[in-house]
Protein backbone atom coordinates (compact mmCIF):
# COMPACT_ATOMS: atom_id res chain seq x y z
CA UNK A 1 0.00 0.00 0.00
CA UNK A 2 1.23 3.63 -0.34
CA UNK A 3 1.34 6.33 2.30
CA UNK A 4 -0.76 9.17 2.22
CA UNK A 5 1.18 12.32 1.88
CA UNK A 6 0.31 15.15 4.43
CA UNK A 7 -2.67 16.81 3.22
CA UNK A 8 -3.55 20.38 3.96
CA UNK A 9 -6.20 22.39 2.75
CA UNK A 10 -4.50 23.48 -0.69
CA UNK A 11 -2.94 20.04 -1.62
CA UNK A 12 -0.33 17.68 -0.89
CA UNK A 13 3.40 19.06 -0.05
CA UNK A 14 6.05 18.24 -2.48
CA UNK A 15 9.43 19.22 -1.97
CA UNK A 16 10.59 21.91 -4.11
CA UNK A 17 12.11 21.68 -7.91
CA UNK A 18 14.62 24.37 -7.18
CA UNK A 19 17.18 25.03 -4.48
CA UNK A 20 15.80 27.69 -1.89
CA UNK A 21 16.22 31.44 -2.51
CA UNK A 22 19.67 32.83 -0.56
CA UNK A 23 20.42 36.09 -0.31
CA UNK A 24 23.40 37.84 -2.60
CA UNK A 25 26.71 37.92 -1.32
CA UNK A 26 27.45 41.54 0.29
CA UNK A 27 29.04 43.82 -1.92
CA UNK A 28 32.74 44.70 -0.84
CA UNK A 29 32.42 48.38 0.81
CA UNK A 30 34.00 51.17 -1.75
CA UNK A 31 37.64 51.91 -1.33
CA UNK A 32 38.74 55.76 -1.41
CA UNK A 33 41.33 56.49 -3.94
CA UNK A 34 44.71 55.63 -3.43
CA UNK A 35 47.55 58.13 -3.00
CA UNK A 36 49.65 59.07 -5.68
CA UNK A 37 53.10 60.33 -5.51
CA UNK A 38 53.49 63.86 -5.73
CA UNK A 39 55.05 65.46 -8.82
CA UNK A 40 55.44 68.77 -7.51
CA UNK A 41 58.47 70.45 -8.48
CA UNK A 42 61.33 69.33 -6.40
CA UNK A 43 63.65 72.53 -5.88
CA UNK A 44 64.74 76.10 -6.71
CA UNK A 45 67.64 77.04 -4.84
CA UNK A 46 70.88 79.56 -4.89
CA UNK A 47 73.18 78.94 -6.14
CA UNK A 48 72.19 77.44 -9.69
CA UNK A 49 73.88 75.03 -11.47
CA UNK A 50 76.90 76.36 -13.45
CA UNK A 51 76.96 75.78 -16.98
CA UNK A 52 77.51 72.16 -18.26
CA UNK A 53 76.49 70.86 -15.02
CA UNK A 54 72.64 69.38 -14.73
CA UNK A 55 70.56 70.18 -11.68
CA UNK A 56 69.42 66.43 -10.01
CA UNK A 57 65.63 66.12 -9.52
CA UNK A 58 64.82 64.05 -6.49
CA UNK A 59 62.45 63.91 -3.71
CA UNK A 60 62.99 65.89 -1.03
CA UNK A 61 62.69 64.07 2.20
CA UNK A 62 60.59 65.49 5.28
CA UNK A 63 62.51 68.27 6.98
CA UNK A 64 64.20 67.39 10.45
CA UNK A 65 66.26 68.81 12.49
CA UNK A 66 68.45 66.85 15.09
CA UNK A 67 71.56 67.15 17.49
CA UNK A 68 71.16 70.54 17.51
CA UNK A 69 69.59 73.64 19.33
CA UNK A 70 66.20 74.54 17.49
CA UNK A 71 63.20 76.15 17.52
CA UNK A 72 59.82 76.29 16.09
CA UNK A 73 56.43 78.34 16.32
CA UNK A 74 53.29 78.07 14.11
CA UNK A 75 51.50 81.36 13.19
CA UNK A 76 48.25 82.43 11.66
CA UNK A 77 49.32 82.87 7.69
CA UNK A 78 48.41 86.58 7.40
CA UNK A 79 51.25 88.89 6.43
CA UNK A 80 51.25 91.09 9.84
CA UNK A 81 52.26 88.21 11.81
CA UNK A 82 55.86 88.71 10.33
CA UNK A 83 56.47 91.33 13.03
CA UNK A 84 56.03 88.67 15.66
CA UNK A 85 57.77 86.32 13.79
CA UNK A 86 60.79 88.32 13.67
CA UNK A 87 60.56 89.10 17.37
CA UNK A 88 60.38 85.47 18.52
CA UNK A 89 63.45 84.74 16.41
CA UNK A 90 65.54 87.91 17.35
CA UNK A 91 64.50 86.69 20.91
CA UNK A 92 65.80 82.93 20.04
CA UNK A 93 69.50 83.86 18.43
CA UNK A 94 70.27 86.12 21.54
CA UNK A 95 69.50 83.48 23.73
CA UNK A 96 71.65 81.66 22.10
CA UNK A 97 74.54 84.11 22.22
CA UNK A 98 74.90 85.08 18.97
CA UNK A 99 75.50 88.92 18.23
CA UNK A 100 75.40 88.47 14.59
CA UNK A 101 73.77 88.80 11.75
CA UNK A 102 72.64 92.08 12.47
CA UNK A 103 68.73 92.85 13.70
CA UNK A 104 68.19 94.68 10.13
CA UNK A 105 69.47 91.55 8.72
CA UNK A 106 67.47 89.30 10.81
CA UNK A 107 64.25 91.15 10.36
CA UNK A 108 64.63 91.61 6.43
CA UNK A 109 65.02 87.89 6.33
CA UNK A 110 62.11 86.79 8.79
CA UNK A 111 59.86 89.10 6.99
CA UNK A 112 61.37 87.93 3.29
CA UNK A 113 60.23 84.71 4.43
CA UNK A 114 56.96 84.86 6.20
CA UNK A 115 55.90 87.21 3.75
CA UNK A 116 56.46 84.34 0.92
CA UNK A 117 54.60 81.64 2.64
CA UNK A 118 51.59 84.16 3.61
CA UNK A 119 50.67 85.11 -0.18
CA UNK A 120 50.34 81.20 -0.59
CA UNK A 121 46.76 81.70 1.04
CA UNK A 122 47.62 78.87 3.82
CA UNK A 123 45.82 79.41 7.33
CA UNK A 124 48.88 78.95 9.09
CA UNK A 125 52.77 79.19 8.73
CA UNK A 126 55.29 77.56 10.95
CA UNK A 127 58.47 78.71 11.44
CA UNK A 128 62.00 76.83 12.30
CA UNK A 129 65.08 77.65 13.52
CA UNK A 130 68.39 75.83 14.11
CA UNK A 131 71.70 76.88 14.41
CA UNK A 132 74.25 74.67 13.34
CA UNK A 133 78.90 75.51 12.60
CA UNK A 134 78.02 79.18 13.08
CA UNK A 135 75.39 79.18 10.61
CA UNK A 136 71.61 79.72 11.49
CA UNK A 137 68.79 78.03 9.40
CA UNK A 138 65.37 80.02 9.41
CA UNK A 139 62.81 78.24 7.21
CA UNK A 140 59.08 78.51 7.14
CA UNK A 141 56.59 76.32 5.61
CA UNK A 142 53.20 77.22 4.46
CA UNK A 143 51.18 74.21 4.32
CA UNK A 144 49.88 74.70 1.14
CA UNK A 145 50.65 73.19 -2.20
CA UNK A 146 51.29 76.56 -3.78
CA UNK A 147 53.93 77.10 -6.98
CA UNK A 148 56.86 78.85 -5.18
CA UNK A 149 57.23 82.62 -6.33
CA UNK A 150 61.25 82.56 -8.19
CA UNK A 151 61.66 86.39 -7.19
CA UNK A 152 61.82 86.03 -3.60
CA UNK A 153 65.38 84.10 -3.58
CA UNK A 154 66.91 86.91 -5.62
CA UNK A 155 65.38 89.08 -2.81
CA UNK A 156 66.92 86.64 0.25
CA UNK A 157 69.96 86.42 -1.24
CA UNK A 158 70.84 90.20 -1.33
CA UNK A 159 70.47 90.25 2.25
CA UNK A 160 73.61 90.91 3.89
CA UNK A 161 74.84 87.60 5.56
CA UNK A 162 73.25 85.23 3.53
CA UNK A 163 75.03 82.16 2.79
CA UNK A 164 72.09 80.11 0.83
CA UNK A 165 68.44 80.07 -0.03
CA UNK A 166 66.21 78.07 -1.39
CA UNK A 167 62.51 77.25 -1.84
CA UNK A 168 60.87 74.02 -2.33
CA UNK A 169 58.05 71.95 -2.39
CA UNK A 170 57.33 68.42 -0.26
CA UNK A 171 54.40 66.39 1.74
CA UNK A 172 54.75 69.02 4.37
CA UNK A 173 53.84 71.92 1.85
CA UNK A 174 55.95 74.68 0.41
CA UNK A 175 59.51 75.55 2.11
CA UNK A 176 61.51 78.66 2.23
CA UNK A 177 64.36 78.74 3.90
CA UNK A 178 67.35 81.10 4.28
CA UNK A 179 70.94 79.61 6.31
CA UNK A 180 72.72 83.51 7.64
CA UNK A 181 76.16 83.36 8.77
CA UNK A 182 77.05 84.57 11.89
CA UNK A 183 80.35 85.40 12.07
CA UNK A 184 81.16 89.41 12.28
CA UNK A 185 81.73 90.83 8.56
CA UNK A 186 85.63 91.14 8.16
CA UNK A 187 86.28 95.03 7.47
CA UNK A 188 87.79 95.64 4.12
CA UNK A 189 91.26 97.21 4.33
CA UNK A 190 92.35 99.47 0.95
CA UNK A 191 95.86 97.97 0.37
CA UNK A 192 98.97 100.81 0.51
CA UNK A 193 99.91 102.18 -2.12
Amino acid sequence: MTDAMPMDGKGPKVPPAYPPRTPPPQKKPVEAPRPQPSTKPVTLSLPLPGPGQARLETRRPRMSIRARRAANWALTGYPWVAGQAVGKVTAAIRGWGYAHPEDDALDQTVRLLVGAASVDNGRRISVHLADQDDMLLIAVLSHTSAEPDPTILSDLAAVPGTISCGTDASDDGRRVWAVLSTERPRSRTTPAA
